[in-house]
């Protein structure tokens, strides 16, 4: 799936990812390739996203994602 990350100052990450984990208001919840539409807020924690054999993170304060026809857009501040 693609996976684009991005904030008020910069884009954090663009480009394939296998996973992605998100802080969600009611719990951490994970989007894998061919998940269905969804748009959900985020709270602070972290977001944990899988790219090949490599792992990342990035701390969020608060955000949202949207997933749509196998692209995960999230906006964090």
């Amino acid at each position: 799936m693609n996976l684009e990350i991005i904030s008020p100052k910069e884009i954090i990450y663009s480009g394939k990812a296998e996973s992605v984990t998100l802080p969600g208001l009611k719990g951490t919840f994970t989007i894998l390739d061919s998940h269905a539409p969804i748009i959900s807020i985020l709270k602070k924690g972290e977001l944990h996203y899988r790219m090949n054999e490599n792992n990342a993170r990035v701390n969020v304060n608060e955000g949202f994602i949207e997933v749509k026809k196998n692209k995960v857009s999230v906006c964090i501040e």
